[in-house]
């Protein structure tokens, strides 16, 4: 079902267009000032001045050597939802720049944003989600992402917030379980991304896949997938309608099934006929993950057998514009030659 798209848009008592902008050298210290005043107009007029600031990387370096960031974590949690949106979409834009990141990161700015992931107001969450997805793109950033803990309560989150959201969490999942899934194991997250391989949005589908395939990359990952029988959902993506999505999980299945328990459970999902029409897509990268999956199925004595008599597609595969293909495709055929 349809959900409605998040709107930025203020309340309508809120005119930014008379927020006064100062210029010069006093701009931003002048900001800093009317950040911490007791009058809420002011705040909400300074924090709309900001955003419109911060998007020049120049004055992004200006606010976090002026202590902006200290300002911003305190408004944060300010009972008026104009201010906490004004902050976190001010912070999101930050982000955006290099050495905005590296600021926020150093500032504790993750942690700060984690009271709210509960918020009543739809773009505040959206805005702390895409920091978050911005900030764990660098790895002291994700690294970041999971010294504040973040990871149980984003793999609970993808059970109830809104379709955006949810591909802006598992954007952020993808990178920080490139370093660390121990967490996200514990919290279930294999049983949710199952969950999430059926769902009607093509970008929650793929995003899903990839998040597996980060974590089928770890040796306990590869474990807890076979356990949690994915296999059989991930086989039934091959198929899918959208090309990103078989692609995606052509590369899950490749490290998932390299524990032979993986490679039964493709096998007896009938994994090899939908690999075999990926090894025809054209991207390389379709064709790669293809050809990479069905040499490991071809180790078992039935996937060698089923191969032997499609040993033409990886034949034509030698002739490819890629190398890494070429190169794939070489291996496949020894594997498939190979004689007890």
């Amino acid at each position: 079902m349809a959900q409605p798209r998040i709107s930025a848009y203020l309340p309508p008592d809120i005119d930014p267009t008379k927020a006064p902008l100062a210029f010069g050298r006093r701009a931003l210290p002048k900001l800093n000032e009317e950040l911490q005043s007791p009058e809420l107009l002011t705040q909400q007029r300074a924090l709309m001045a900001l955003c419109d600031l911060v998007h020049d990387p120049e004055k992004v370096y200006q606010a976090i050597a002026l202590g902006f960031l200290d300002s911003l974590k305190t408004l944060l949690v300010h009972q008026d939802q104009t201010v906490r949106q004004k902050t976190t979409e001010v912070l999101s834009i930050m982000a955006l720049h290099s050495i905005g990141r590296q600021g926020l990161i150093r500032s504790g700015v993750i942690s700060a944003l984690a009271g709210l992931l509960d918020d009543p107001v739809d773009i505040c969450r959206k805005n702390t989600h895409q920091t978050f997805d911005l900030l764990a793109k660098l790895p002291e950033g994700a690294g970041g992402v999971l010294q504040a803990g973040l990871i149980p309560p984003l793999v609970l989150k993808l059970k109830t917030e809104l379709d955006e959201i949810q591909e802006l969490i598992l954007d952020s999942l993808s990178n920080c379980l490139r370093v660390e899934v121990s967490e996200a194991l514990a919290a279930g997250a294999v049983s949710v991304l199952k969950e999430k391989l059926s769902h009607p949005s093509t970008a929650i589908r793929s995003k899903a896949a990839w998040v597996l395939l980060e974590i089928s990359s770890h040796a306990e990952g590869k474990i807890v997938v076979c356990k949690e029988e994915v296999i059989p959902e991930l086989v039934s993506l091959l198929e899918d309608t959208q090309p990103e999505v078989p692609v995606n999980t052509a590369g899950v299945l490749m490290f998932a099934i390299i524990t032979p328990q993986g490679r039964s459970s493709a096998m007896g999902a009938e994994a090899v006929p939908p690999l075999l029409q990926l090894v025809a897509e054209e991207t390389s990268k379709a064709r790669l993950n293809a050809i990479k999956t069905l040499t490991l199925l071809a180790e078992l004595p039935e996937g060698r057998r089923t191969l032997l008599d499609h040993r033409d597609t990886f034949v034509r595969c030698l002739d490819d514009p890629s190398e890494a293909v070429q190169r794939a495709a070489d291996i496949a055929i020894a594997v498939i030659d190979w004689k007890p």
